[in-house]
C-alpha cells in the first residue's frame, strides 16, 4: 500500500464540524439509545398505589421512577395530592423545591425515602 493514501478517519472531519452540528449528532445518538417503556403487571400497579397512598397519608418523601420518553429518570418528591380523574400525582421536587406533576401512566416504580 502507498503511504500517501492513508485515511485518518474522523480526524479529517473535525475541523469542518460546527458546534451546532456536534450538538445535533449527539441528539441523534441519544435517540438511538432510547429505552422503551415496558408493560406493568397488576401486582406492581397495586404496590405503587399502596406506596403513594401511604406517602400521602403519612407525609413521606418518595423517589419515583418515571419514563420520560427516552429513558428512566428518578425524582425525589414530597407528595401534595393525587388527582384520580386526571391520573396525575402532584408534589414538590425535594431538591429544587419546584412544583411537579407526574402522570400515573409514566410511573414505573415508587420507593419511600
Amino acid at each position: 500500500m502507498d503511504s500517501r493514501n492513508r485515511d485518518r478517519g474522523t480526524i479529517k472531519w473535525t475541523s469542518l464540524m460546527l458546534p451546532e452540528h456536534v450538538e445535533m449528532i449527539r441528539k441523534l445518538w441519544k435517540e438511538d439509545e432510547r429505552v422503551e417503556k415496558g408493560m406493568m403487571d397488576e401486582q406492581k400497579a397495586i404496590e405503587i398505589d399502596f406506596l403513594l397512598q401511604r406517602a400521602l397519608n403519612d407525609d413521606l418523601t418518595v423517589r419515583v421512577k418515571i419514563h420520560n420518553g427516552f429513558e428512566y429518570e428518578e425524582i425525589p418528591i414530597k407528595m401534595e395530592y393525587i388527582h384520580k380523574l386526571k391520573r396525575k400525582v402532584y408534589g414538590v421536587h425535594w431538591e429544587t423545591k419546584e412544583k411537579v406533576q407526574i402522570s400515573l401512566d409514566d410511573l414505573t416504580d415508587v420507593s419511600i425515602i
